[in-house]
């Protein structure tokens, strides 16, 4: 157990986040921050002192509190609109960021213009960290996750087994539902890996996938296969396009929180990170989803698997594509 947990933006998955660490027990305190709800300075200055005295966070958090008693956890639960609660955090998970939604007249942000907003927001988290809790482990789950990532790290320089994002446990969940689903088999059953960057170019990795210790395509034929990974590379869009809005966030949540409990409990279990990788896969400074020991001291060490020729062309492409995005971050930062 850790001592406090800081989870940045109240949001869908900053609220299972608060309300799943308290639920686990995974830390004695769990500090929340969100801004939100911002005073509109042209409403009426009675409507501006109503909205004022409002907090997403804090309400989140009263709201977990009163509920302690009934699920018999004694967790401290603190809430803000600036940064104070995350002070003294030993890990913080980053969700802040602003979703790609659509305008009034239907249309959508361009991909330059979300990432332009979001590199500010991220650029103001890594200063609320850096204040507050600079020692901390942090997970970020932000999006575009790559280019967050790769920003924070820019921004505070941490260790290398500091800092990672999540996105390859989310993925990988993603894959190893749909293959137990085909296979009509418990997911419990399943194990499969998806590397690279969080996006299109992600790579789900075949040759590592298997069905109780079996190799997956004694279950399931090439076609089917295939068409499992096509939708796993695009799984967080079919969501959102169910949805109607936002994006999923129970599943991503809980994908963090088997990070954050792989390293409050010291279980040095070996999930897919996004890591800084220096020559390991053959780049360098880069963050990109690679097998990793997860424990007390956050990334332990990263796994090189033994790739088939086709993926390890795959796993190349998916870095090219990170990093062509982190060039875009090095041109927005100019």
């Amino acid at each position: 157990m850790l001592n406090k947990i800081g989870v940045i933006g109240g949001g869908y998955i900053g609220g299972v986040l608060a309300q799943e660490i308290a639920q686990r027990r995974l830390a004695r305190e769990v500090g929340l921050v969100d801004p939100a709800p911002f005073v509109n300075p042209d409403d009426p200055p009675e409507r501006q002192e109503v909205v004022g005295k409002q907090s997403v966070a804090i309400g989140k958090c009263l709201d977990i509190a009163e509920g302690l008693p009934t699920i018999g956890k004694d967790v401290k639960l603190v809430g803000s609109k600036d940064y104070s609660a995350i002070k003294g955090a030993d890990l913080v998970i980053n969700t802040a960021g602003v979703p790609r939604k659509a305008r009034p007249d239907g249309t959508f942000p361009t991909r330059e213009e979300l990432l332009t907003i979001n590199l500010k927001v991220t650029n103001q988290v890594a200063a609320g960290i850096k204040e507050m809790c600079p020692d901390a482990i942090i997970i970020s789950i932000a999006n575009p996750l790559d280019a967050i990532v790769y920003t924070l790290n820019k921004a505070l320089n941490p260790a290398k087994n500091k800092l990672m994002g999540m996105a390859g446990q989310l993925d990988s969940g993603r894959y190893c539902y749909f293959v137990a689903e085909a296979a009509n088999v418990s997911v419990e059953n399943v194990n499969a890996m998806v590397l690279g960057g969080h996006g299109d170019t992600m790579v789900p990795v075949r040759s590592s996938c298997q069905v109780a210790g079996i190799p997956v395509t004694k279950f399931l034929d090439d076609e089917t296969l295939k068409a499992i990974e096509a939708r796993t590379r695009k799984a967080g869009g079919e969501v959102v396009g169910l949805l109607g809005f936002g994006s999923a966030f129970v599943s991503p949540a809980w994908a963090a929180l088997e990070m954050a409990e792989c390293i409050a409990f010291d279980k040095r279990k070996i999930l897919p990170v996004c890591a800084r990788l220096e020559g390991e896969y053959g780049a360098d400074n880069l963050f990109v989803g690679v097998p990793c020991i997860l424990g007390k001291n956050g990334i332990e060490k990263i796994i090189e698997l033994d790739l088939t020729d086709e993926e390890k062309a795959a796993f190349e492409h998916s870095a090219g594509a990170v990093r062509k995005t982190c060039d875009e971050v090095e041109t927005m930062s100019l």
